[in-house]
């Protein structure tokens, strides 16, 4: 599952060093190309918003087994897209096909016994981390070497054998939810009314996500510029300082199934804040920014593992439709915290991004200092 879940989210990933490969090959100018990270992340809030509660009402691995088959086809309309217009509309759908990690953790979660959930779910945090950051180092390689459409070509290969594979591995999985699909939407909003813990771990994560966000898209324009120059080979390389971070993501779990997971959420946010102080200062220097790198993907372990494990413990029987309330709000964030990225980008460049990075810290801080420990679950 971990393996799975990993190779799958890089779907969403691979274009971020391509950009400017991609505003190369249409003549455009680079800030427009980066609008094709943005698309990418709305299409995933989108299927994250209406494919992901569907599990708690259909076969949970059939669902999985025909998203794969949908990320396909939207990867392979990416490779071939004749124009700008048609790669967006290709990108949007990417995002909303590759919501199979969030379909992979509730059944993770659900087989699990309760006192190792934490545990599961780190480990496949890990797999899903690690795949997000080395899918900017494989890409970056194929896109030098291949060409961007190239990439998207090999994503289209790896997502078809993913789906035979879990096709015939995973095991079914029978939901208890018996409404209809309006109803099953419905209780998302009571759901997000009902419960104070999730609605505050989806505002905390949803704007470390959005400095997440924010991070990867620039990052690739102020290193393919002055004083570093480098080509989109190296900048994926970028990927395997972060992917050290991902490793913690079994610790932050096992740690969550033993105590308050708010306490790691603290901290996270301590390391965050401190980690584009380091971007800041090490703006122009390759050791700066891979310490800054690896301190980010620590900081968002401690986030988003010690959120996810509190919000799943509220209502078993409705880990999907929490889920997609969580992430959701999660990963709009992520899509906005591109596009503020890219706006901080051309106001103010690398120094307007590390100081945007520090507000919205600074915002989740907030959030995080004014409101009481509420992990008890509400009655639903």
């Amino acid at each position: 599952m971990a393996v799975c879940t990993g190779l799958i989210v890089a779907n969403i990933y691979y274009c971020q060093p391509l950009l400017v490969l991609i505003s190369r090959s249409f003549g455009i100018p680079e800030s427009r190309g980066g609008r094709i990270a943005f698309l990418t992340q709305l299409g995933y809030a989108l299927g994250l918003l209406f494919f992901v509660p569907l599990g708690d009402k259909v076969e949970r691995r059939g669902q999985i087994v025909w998203m794969a088959a949908f990320a396909v086809g939207a990867l392979v309309f990416a490779a071939l897209s004749p124009n700008l217009l048609c790669l967006e509309v290709a990108s949007v759908l990417i995002g909303a096909s590759s919501v199979i990690p969030q379909l992979i953790l509730p059944l993770a979660a659900h087989l699990s016994p309760p006192e190792k959930t934490g545990k599961v779910i780190g480990t496949i945090m890990s797999g899903l981390l690690i795949g997000i950051l080395l899918s900017r180092t494989l890409s970056g390689f194929v896109g030098r070497w291949l060409g961007w459409r190239g990439m998207f070509g090999v994503a289209a290969g790896i997502s078809f054998s993913l789906l035979l594979i879990i096709r015939y591995t995973f095991p079914p999985s029978r939901p208890q939810f018996t409404g209809s699909y309006a109803s099953l939407m419905r209780s998302l909003l009571t759901l997000a009314k009902e419960q104070p813990v999730l609605r505050e771990a989806a505002a905390i994560n949803a704007l470390g996500f959005a400095t997440f966000g924010m991070f990867w898209t620039t990052m690739v324009l102020h290193l393919s510029g002055a004083p570093f120059h480098f080509n989109s080979d190296l900048i994926g390389l970028f990927g395997l300082a972060a992917a050290a971070g991902a490793l913690a993501a079994p610790l932050v779990g096992g740690s969550a199934d033993k105590r308050n997971p708010r306490i790691a959420i603290g901290y996270g946010l301590g390391l965050l804040l401190l980690s584009f102080v380091l971007l800041y200062i090490g703006a122009g220097y390759v050791v700066g920014m891979i310490a800054g790198i690896i301190l980010l993907d620590l900081a968002m372990q401690c986030i988003h593992v010690s959120n996810q494990s509190r919000v799943y413990a509220l209502i078993p029987q409705a880990r999907n439709r929490l889920n997609t309330v969580y992430m959701t709000v999660s990963f709009t964030g992520t899509s906005l915290g591109s596009a503020i990225g890219l706006f901080a980008w051309d106001k103010a460049g690398w120094v307007g991004v590390c100081v945007t990075g520090v507000l919205l810290t600074s915002a989740a801080f907030t959030i995080y200092a004014l409101t009481f420990k509420r992990d008890r679950p509400v009655a639903a």
